[in-house]
């Protein structure tokens, strides 16, 4: 009994003696995985283009862009602005003497100016009847202001409509009131300018039944 106790020792051994072996081999022979390096590396620099998108406008075009009204293309031009090329639309804003850098991967926010048949539409929204909100003057603006700044052209009649007092007496209107009023109204003026020249502020007036009252001057004696 006493021999088979000896054996199963001596068997535990060498099961310890391999698993040393085993270690101290992989720690004589370690493997690296190491990135090459080059010492005199030259960096190129690539650069980066503006995502191509073909044009759609052209210099002397009329646009509309939402936040300003009417504008005129006057160039197209390239710029790089760090490592990015840019060609981008410059339009200039007569009613605000303003030039807007347009990227042409955001042309999407500019539109064509409404043709002469959208305009009549537009004409026939003005002559409608004013819709009368109950809700406060300070939701109703926040809207107003909305409609005005989307560029689309019946909103934009809407609010003109809706705010018209058929007359130009300042106590009839709040300040605010007054102030959407001719913004509204001087934006959809210079898109009906573009089709109707010179007749756009009298058709516009009639249709909203503006009467302005004038008063004949007396001859001097």
């Amino acid at each position: 009994m006493g021999r088979k106790k000896k054996i199963k020792k001596t068997k535990s051994k060498t099961k310890k003696s391999k698993t040393k072996v085993v270690l101290e081999q992989s720690a004589k022979n370690p493997i690296y995985k190491s990135k090459p390096y080059k010492t005199n590396e030259i960096k190129i620099k690539k650069i980066i283009k503006q995502p191509t998108e073909k044009k759609i406008y052209n210099i002397k075009d009329y646009v509309v862009y939402p936040k300003h009204g009417v504008g005129k293309i006057i160039s197209i031009d390239k710029a790089k602005i760090g490592d990015i090329d840019i060609s981008f639309y410059k339009v200039f804003i007569e009613k605000e003497k303003l030039t807007l850098s347009i990227p042409l991967n955001q042309q999407s926010n500019l539109r064509n100016v409404s043709t002469i048949n959208q305009i009549n539409k537009a004409i026939s929204i003005l002559k409608s009847k004013p819709k009368i909100k109950r809700t406060m003057w300070s939701r109703r603006a926040q809207e107003y202001e909305q409609k005005i700044n989307s560029g689309k052209l019946y909103e934009l009649a809407e609010v003109v409509k809706d705010l018209n007092k058929k007359t130009d007496v300042i106590a009839e209107q709040s300040y605010s009131e007054r102030q959407l009023f001719e913004k509204a109204y001087e934006r959809l003026k210079s898109e009906f300018e573009v089709v109707l020249g010179d007749k756009t502020k009298l058709k516009m007036d009639k249709a909203l039944n503006r009467i302005e009252t004038m008063i004949p001057s007396q001859p001097s004696k």
